[in-house]
């Protein structure tokens, strides 16, 4: 008996239903379920950090699908103090560390702090890719005192909370010291400064400014002893109780997470249910996007991969099927993936509007699924003009300069991609600058990664061969033929193979033509490429 489908089909409809499912039993109200999401405002946003949000606002669209009202919170850690200076920014401020990141000036001095610069380069992409939230800041949510009955309850039973840490990650420092970061009232740090004693009734916390190690490097305190009013935002929570306070004082009911923080997310869990007696949220862990060397994509060590860099060479739509596509599971990522998955986009397109068939239910609608999912459950009426992206990218390695789009335009109408006399629609004209931005950018277009049989490659091979001396496009259109029957592969199947190598699609213009167009040169240097990856 098949299983019943869930809405569109995806991960996110099923995560929904089991919210959605665990809140009855927990005897909460569903009139307004949260969803949430960390904006870190620490150094420059990378694609990992979008992957926080549109997987949380896919749940909250998909309980909003189920008739649940739904909202996104995105808080911003802007009162986190800066551990390291990011790679490429200036070492003046070296002098910061340990500040609070909004109480640092931004250094590129277009927003009132540092904080809110790198805040506001993922707010902006969030707003790109058209994902709706409700912003938070840490800094104005402890000065408008939205954490104060938690932060009063975590402090009354610090012992409690620092007896958790220790079980859980084996650490002792808070069966020392209040899990409370004073911000110096003498240097304005605040990662350099023990909380030592809390005063209840005056809800105040005594401290010293005596340094602390930060990223492996001391950075020495002030020497300061003050008292830090909890309730005027003169200090914040340790991550050791910061997250569970935000999950109760906001009524948080999921919270995806990764990897990285897994730690934290247990302790918060247990201080959430036995400090503060509330149910901390349902959580779906995900793994980290790796650079192709096998690191961390980080904000510190310099391989930052923004979703800035994204946009230059493709949509928002495309971003948001890296995102949504796989929860678990590490994946490698390079700029380079981006053609990869434009192209991965079309072919879902073409499964939504029909135009390709797939034959079991439970995959087709998940497929469909995920389409709508990457335009926020606001799909276009009718499937877009598809021009494989390394097609465009060699027109614009190969078209005269000043007149590109006139050129491509030209081309696109010569291969039936477009009607004669037809101009590129807003939607191709916006694929046809990503293509040349690529081609401003890159040496290189990457081919699709294909497996070859033992008899193609050497068709690829004597191929190659061929196109060094032949230069009349019938005549490679016919060497294409001969030179598969020869090798005892199907016609129909290598022109197959070369189109997906060529130009990341199964078909595409008449090749013969299409490879002079190219230039033979551009040609074997890829059908090379190929053979030397597989």
């Amino acid at each position: 008996m098949s299983r019943e489908i869930i809405g569109r089909g995806t991960w996110y409809d099923k995560m929904a239903a089991k919210i959605i499912e665990r809140e009855r039993k927990l005897g909460r109200s569903l009139d307004l379920i949260r969803t949430e999401m960390g904006l870190g405002a620490s150094g420059f946003p990378h694609i990992g950090s979008l992957g926080d949000a549109a997987r949380s606002y896919a749940v909250a669209l998909a309980l909003k699908e189920q008739g649940y009202r739904s909202e996104l919170i995105a808080f911003c850690d802007d009162k986190d103090g800066l551990r390291k200076v990011p790679v490429g920014l200036p070492k003046t401020l070296e002098k910061y560390l340990g500040f609070p990141v909004t109480d640092i000036p931004d250094p590129f001095k277009c927003h009132d702090s540092y904080g809110r610069h790198m805040s506001s380069l993922l707010l902006e992409a969030l707003d790109k890719c058209g994902i709706e939230y409700l912003y938070m800041s840490a800094k104005e949510a402890y000065e408008r005192g939205l954490l104060n009955n938690e932060i009063h309850t975590i402090l009354l039973n610090a012992k409690k909370v620092g007896e958790i840490v220790r079980e859980e990650v084996g650490q002792e420092r808070y069966m020392e010291v209040l899990p409370y970061f004073p911000t110096c009232e003498s240097c304005g740090r605040i990662y350099t400064t023990k909380a030592l004693e809390y005063l209840p009734k005056e809800k105040r916390v005594l401290y010293i400014c005596e340094g602390m190690e930060i990223k492996g490097r001391w950075i020495e305190g002030c020497g300061y002893k003050g008292e830090a009013d909890v309730t005027k935002g003169a200090g914040k929570l340790s991550w050791k109780g910061e997250f569970a306070a935000r999950w109760k004082a906001l009524d948080i009911r999921f919270e995806a997470y990764g990897k990285d923080i897994a730690d934290s997310v247990r302790v918060n869990d247990r201080i959430s249910r036995e400090v503060l007696g509330y149910e901390p949220p349902a959580h779906a862990r995900y793994e980290m996007f790796l650079d192709k060397s096998g690191r961390k994509i980080s904000k510190s060590t310099g391989n930052v991969f923004t979703p800035q860099v994204w946009f230059r060479y493709g949509s928002p739509q495309s971003l948001m099927l890296l995102m949504l596509k796989r929860f678990v599971g590490t994946r490698t990522l390079d700029v380079r993936d981006i053609p990869a998955y434009m192209n991965e986009l079309d072919a879902l397109e073409d499964i939504y509007f029909g135009k390709k068939t797939i034959p079991d239910k439970k995959e087709l609608t998940k497929l469909k699924g995920l389409y709508e999912y990457c335009w926020l459950l606001k799909p276009p009426k009718q499937p877009s003009i598809h021009v494989p992206y390394n097609m465009l990218t060699y027109l614009a390695k190969i078209a005269p300069k000043d007149r590109e789009i006139e050129f491509i335009t030209e081309k696109l109408q010569a291969y039936g991609y477009l009607p004669k006399g037809q101009q590129p629609d807003e939607n191709l004209k916006k694929r046809i600058e990503y293509a040349l931005n690529w081609a401003r950018d890159f040496e290189e277009i990457r081919e699709t990664t294909i497996t070859l049989k033992p008899e193609e490659k050497t068709a690829i091979e004597d191929l190659i061969e061929t196109l060094k001396t032949e230069t009349e496009p019938e005549k490679i259109q016919n060497a294409i033929f001969n030179t598969a029957k020869k090798h005892g592969v199907s016609p129909s199947e290598f022109f197959k193979t070369l189109y997906t190598i060529l130009i990341g699609a199964p078909q595409g213009p008449r090749l013969g033509p299409y490879i002079v167009a190219m230039g033979k040169q551009n040609v074997i240097n890829a059908l090379q490429r190929t053979l030397n990856q597989t």
